[in-house]
């Protein structure tokens, strides 16, 4: 029989009112999540452990390491044919790629969650749950890394993010589209991601910093970061990679002091280069920023928090992120 363990961390799928709160708060347990599913399939065994119950809001890095190396853990044991992770969808691609960097398995590591609280009548959380696992015990889903599955779709986790506030089909991969979907209770894959070599990281650096540029950015939030002890930097740039004239400076003396700099655009869709000049994406290349192409921000601040804690030297980062932000 297909073992799958559905591994809790709390979140919207996790949630009911409290009157004592007066708000939604994660407080449903992982056994009630598993047992309100009722029977799915004779020949799948659905057990589960809590690893938390908190909004993701509330995961920082150190603690989604933890949750990566528990998730490593599991799949570990020959019995175990993949894992379910419940899980917020605020933080989840985080939460998601960090895993999928980290994973040396070829057995199915699914996210998934839920944008109506379990109080709801059309809660969404109970069909992502089955769904979830379903995909978590298919033969097909193996060797595709840490997944996301959310509103009948299968999401790589370095390509998929969470697209709106509130409605249900929140998750898409923008640049390069869903891997499959589920219908009617059967998973259907129609394209397979390109694997890269799993990080060797025994732990995370969480002193990275991610900067958003808009119209006018001066070099204030950038020195403060350094100033407060960040050990890498993070640019949401313009377009291809540009910025303001006053933070490209900033940047450079950064990378001159030994500071790791990325560079990543604001734009949902594309990737940067370093085309401009005069204070442009390309003086930051010079200087030595690294360009992650079209890898986001956030998941470009994972991917350096982990190459900083894993000790290697700059040359190693930099060829480490150019790779996997290409």
């Amino acid at each position: 029989m297909t073992r799958i363990v559905v591994l809790t961390t709390g979140g919207t799928i996790a949630s009911r009112y409290s009157a004592t709160h007066g708000s939604v708060v994660s407080n449903v347990g992982g056994g009630e999540l598993v047992a309100s599913l009722g029977p799915l399939t004779p020949d799948v065994e659905v057990t589960s452990e809590e690893f938390s119950n908190i909004g993701s809001y509330g995961i920082d890095l150190e603690m989604a390491f933890r949750l990566a190396q528990r998730i490593r853990a599991l799949l570990a044991d020959p019995g175990i044919a993949g894992i379910v992770v419940t899980h917020g969808t605020d933080t989840m691609e985080e939460s998601a790629y960090l895993t999928d960097l980290l994973l040396d398995s070829a057995k199915p590591v699914v996210f998934t969650g839920a944008q109506l609280h379990a109080d709801e009548p059309d809660s969404d959380g109970p069909r992502n749950l089955a769904d979830a696992i379903r995909v978590a015990a298919s033969e097909e889903a193996r060797g595709l890394g840490a997944l996301i599955v959310f509103g009948q779709e299968v999401h790589a986790a370095r390509d998929a993010t969470k697209m709106h506030a509130s409605r249900v089909g929140t998750f898409a991969s923008l640049e390069h589209g869903k891997l499959g979907e589920i219908d009617a209770g059967r998973v259907w894959i129609q394209r397979r991601t390109i694997r890269r070599d799993p990080l060797a990281s025994g732990r995370i650096e969480p002193m990275v910093d991610v900067i958003k540029l808009v119209m006018g950015s001066d070099a204030r939030f950038l020195k403060t970061a350094l100033e407060t002890g960040a050990r890498g930097l993070v640019l949401e740039a313009f377009g291809r990679g540009n910025a303001t004239p006053a933070v490209t400076k900033a940047a450079v003396e950064a990378v001159q002091q030994g500071i790791l700099v990325a560079v990543t655009s604001r734009c949902p869709q594309g990737r940067v280069a370093p085309i401009y000049g005069a204070g442009g994406g390309s003086d930051l290349a010079a200087a030595g920023a690294i360009f992650c192409g079209d890898l986001s921000a956030a998941k470009t601040r994972v991917l350096m928090a982990l190459m900083l804690g894993s000790g290697a030297d700059a040359p190693t980062i930099r060829r480490e992120m150019k790779r996997h932000g290409n």
